[in-house]
């Protein structure tokens, strides 16, 4: 389980990820259909972008486990895949992936 400190950061993070997307014109004020959230694929690539993914799946997610204080994920590495979504979307999204470059570390303990 992460340390009070590690979890008071992971929440901080969270909250520049959306003020990133936010600032790129990537937040939506709708969320996708209840059945695209519920896709088992990784990612949910059969139905999100990976930015809605990330509003919707993965920001919630992760604060729900800050916020009951059940355990973390063992690691996490969504930096990679970000930065090429965003490569080829043509999207400049530098603070966001430094961001979410940290929660993996963070996660992963790295």
């Amino acid at each position: 389980m992460a340390n009070v400190c590690c979890r008071f950061r992971l929440t901080e993070l969270l909250l520049d990820i959306e003020q990133h997307l936010r600032d790129a014109g990537l937040w939506q004020s709708q969320p996708p259909a209840e059945a695209y959230l519920a896709s088992e694929q990784p990612f949910a690539l059969d139905h999100l972008s990976l930015v809605q993914w990330l509003q919707f799946v993965f920001i919630p997610r992760l604060q729900g486990l800050l916020a009951s204080g059940e355990s973390l994920p063992d690691n996490c590495a969504i930096a990679p895949m970000a930065e090429e979504y965003c490569r080829q979307m043509g999207i400049q999204a530098a603070p966001l992936i430094a961001s979410l470059r940290l929660i993996d570390g963070a996660i992963s303990h790295t």
